[in-house]
């Protein structure tokens, strides 16, 4: 196949297999949701689904974070990792919201990126899920999935993204994303397949008998 071809097999497979894309981080609303993805950076999304109950119990809104303490933050998010980096920004960014933004997450990138804690694929789900703006966050997952199906040559997720976005409708990128990353837990895993199991890998690579070794 070539590199159409095999967008036009990647996107039919996994209609196939995910006709329905839920958000994998539960949340009530979009600060919960920013909250949320900024505890994910090198977390499940299973180990952030149990923590955030009793955070969001403690404070659900920026107003009600602002006030919250250092030490019962960091207590109920140790498990996620990074805690004392990311309580802080927790706490930093919920003042942010109330001084600058009037209580309320900002609906562009570039607000959402100056909050502590926030980089630009954060930003990018928040948009994404929270607010239905076109977007792409490539995590992990779907960087090692665009090398191993060589939709991208890029040796980060800042390359990977812009490669993705040239090659993809628009439209579908919400959509897309979360398909990629449930298709990278599921069958082509960062210890498994190697770009040579699964089925899409074995259909548009049919020859290939080498490893592919994700480049960082």
């Amino acid at each position: 196949m070539n590199k159409k071809e095999r967008v036009n097999f990647i996107i039919k497979k996994l209609d196939e297999l995910y006709p329905e894309t839920p958000i994998p981080l539960n949340h009530k609303n979009t600060f919960e949701l920013l909250i949320a993805v900024l505890l994910s950076a090198q977390c499940t999304d299973e180990r952030v689904n149990k923590v955030t109950p009793k955070l969001f119990k403690l404070a659900n809104d920026p107003y009600q974070m602002s006030k919250a303490s250092y030490s019962n933050v960091y207590n109920i998010i140790r498990p996620c990792g990074l805690a004392p980096k990311k309580s802080r920004a927790i706490i930093d960014l919920s003042k942010i919201l109330n001084e600058k933004h009037n209580g309320q997450i900002p609906k562009n990138f570039n607000d959402l990126e100056k909050l502590p804690g926030v980089g630009h694929k954060t930003a990018s789900v928040v948009m994404s899920q929270g607010f239905g703006y076109p977007a792409f966050p490539v995590d992990t997952h779907i960087h090692r999935l665009a090398q191993r199906w060589k939709l991208t040559s890029g040796k980060n997720v800042v390359q990977t993204e812009r490669d993705l976005k040239k090659l993809f409708p628009k439209e579908s990128w919400n959509k897309l994303h979360l398909q990629i990353i449930f298709f990278g837990r599921e069958f082509c895993k960062a210890r498994y397949c190697y770009g040579l199991e699964c089925d899409i890998c074995k259909n548009c690579f049919p020859s290939r008998r080498k490893r592919i070794i994700t480049k960082k």
